[in-house]
């Protein structure tokens, strides 16, 4: 009787420092977990990152200043190509912006490289090039449907970069590269669309497909409604004083 009342308190006392261990590691790997970061993206950042006089250049800097050069290696031709054979004056207004602006972007972008010490291609990339070369066989308003379309795919993917960059990024030749960017990736999505010819519903369909799935699912469409509120203007006030108009000069462009 004594053995068995012996074995009991063991076997008891056994269960219950396991239980204390499992419930001592349960406590102890969150903790862990969270101070282990390797692998994760804030440690990719780290060790991709070099320092600069500038600032700290990142894996997504370096590729954003790569992407502009070669933005412009195709987009700059087939502006050029787009004033020769686009049907309408729109399509050729489109043309002279693509030229425009990407021989602006080019200049700027070799000359902050330059600066940070990077190198940039010389070529177009693979799917670059099947852009240039549809549009290269192709002819009359079927031309001018193929170049608003691509173009305007192609600025779109490129748009959600900038904005990446620009709002991340924490070298400052970077974020003034990106500033220019913004502008006038703007101006030629713009032009673009003003030929009539985007496609919206595909443009629409490439990026739910081709896009991470949303972080919320999305609402129910709203009931009807018999007409919306008339929407409520912002005013100045003391604290808060609208910022200038988009169109208005800088202040140095005043003078």
């Amino acid at each position: 009787m004594r053995s068995i009342n012996h074995h009991g308190l063991f076997s008891g006392t056994g269960l219950i420092i396991a239980g204390l261990t499992a419930t001592l590691a349960a406590l102890i790997f969150p903790v862990w977990s969270y101070a282990d970061r390797s692998g994760t993206g804030l440690d990719t950042l780290s060790a991709q990152t070099v320092p600069t006089k500038f600032g700290p250049l990142s894996a997504l800097d370096r590729e954003f200043v790569t992407k502009v050069r070669l933005a412009g290696l195709w987009e700059l031709p087939a502006g050029q190509q787009a004033q020769d054979k686009g049907t309408t004056q729109a399509v050729h207004t489109a043309g002279e912006h693509l030229v425009e602006g990407h021989t602006f972007l080019d200049a700027r972008v070799r000359n902050v490289a330059a600066r940070l010490g990077l190198e940039l291609p010389n070529q177009p990339n693979p799917q670059q090039r099947q852009w240039l070369a549809t549009l290269n066989s192709a002819q009359g308003e079927t031309y001018d449907r193929d170049f608003a379309n691509i173009l305007r795919s192609a600025h779109g993917k490129v748009f959600s970069v900038v904005a990446q960059v620009r709002a991340g990024t924490r070298n400052s030749l970077v974020r003034d590269l990106a500033d220019d960017a913004n502008t006038t990736v703007l101006d030629h999505i713009k032009v673009l669309e003003a030929t009539g010819l985007v496609d919206f519903d595909a443009l629409a369909r490439d990026a739910a497909t081709s896009g991470p799935p949303p972080l919320t699912s999305s609402p129910a469409p709203p009931g009807p409604k018999a007409s919306p509120d008339s929407p409520t203007p912002v005013t100045p006030s003391p604290t808060y004083t609208l910022p200038p108009a988009a169109s208005s000069p800088r202040p140095s462009e005043k003078n």
